[in-house]
């Protein structure tokens, strides 16, 4: 198949390795726009694009690879606002997107398993939530897209949260859930989620080793979304790949 990568720091390096490593071709890598303007044609020629870009152009790479009918995998967190909108603009080309908050499989399942304890925790009063996450200093949202993909998870299990919120240090009310972020080194991604009573602690994480994982999920999906056109959140698939 042929890839074009849309954003070319350390995932995009490590969705390159892989691509190689697999046979693929990679027609255009393409990191600002000097590389759109000089990698255009060849952009085009793309069966599949990879976007590990920022929060401030994965939209445009999107409108670009909808408008041009090229399939896209978006890994960019931090523009999940505008996800009604660029799901109706996708839908509108006829497009073609898998997009996620986290595109490892040992992570979306963890997402599954936050939400099955929730639903236990919801009959059990006595202990209160929380939600942390710690990541490398370069990191630009906070919190993390799946720190976010949790505590929505968490919150539709459990009645007594209405609302999450990012940790200040100041007090939050009852019916709101913390979320606290770290940026600390060269930490890839640890999210913990914890339940405290006065009795005892129940406490799940998940920790990246490397962003070996998020590059082979994301790998795996652009080439099972180019054999099924459509519209797809990475966790609904991640067990079929």
């Amino acid at each position: 198949m042929k890839f074009a990568l849309l954003g070319y720091g350390k995932m995009g390096r490590q969705i390159e390795v892989l691509l190689r490593r697999d046979g693929h071709e990679i027609v255009a890598i393409i990191d600002n726009e000097e590389d759109w303007s000089a990698r255009w044609s060849a952009f085009l020629a793309a069966d599949v694009a990879i976007d590990f870009s920022m929060p401030s152009v994965a939209e445009n790479n999107m409108r670009r690879c909808f408008e041009n009918h090229i399939p896209v995998v978006v890994g960019t967190t931090g523009w999940h606002d505008k996800l009604p909108e660029m799901l109706a603009l996708c839908r509108n080309y006829d497009g073609s997107l898998v997009y996620g908050s986290n595109f490892s499989v040992g992570a979306n399942l963890f997402m599954q398993l936050n939400r099955q304890l929730a639903a236990w925790m919801d009959k059990e009063p006595q202990y209160e939530a929380g939600i942390e996450e710690t990541h490398h200093v370069t990191k630009k949202d906070a919190p993390s897209g799946t720190a976010v993909t949790l505590a929505k998870g968490l919150l539709s299990e459990v009645s007594r949260y209405q609302r999450w919120q990012l940790a200040d240090g100041t007090p939050m009310p009852e019916d709101t859930l913390p979320v606290t972020a770290h940026r600390e080194g060269s930490v890839t991604g640890i999210h913990q989620v914890r339940w405290h009573s006065e009795e005892d602690d129940i406490v799940i994480i998940h920790q990246a080793h490397s962003r070996q994982g998020f590059a082979l999920g994301a790998v795996k999906a652009a080439v099972w979304l180019k054999g099924h056109p459509g519209v797809y959140d990475f966790a609904d698939i991640a067990m079929n790949l």
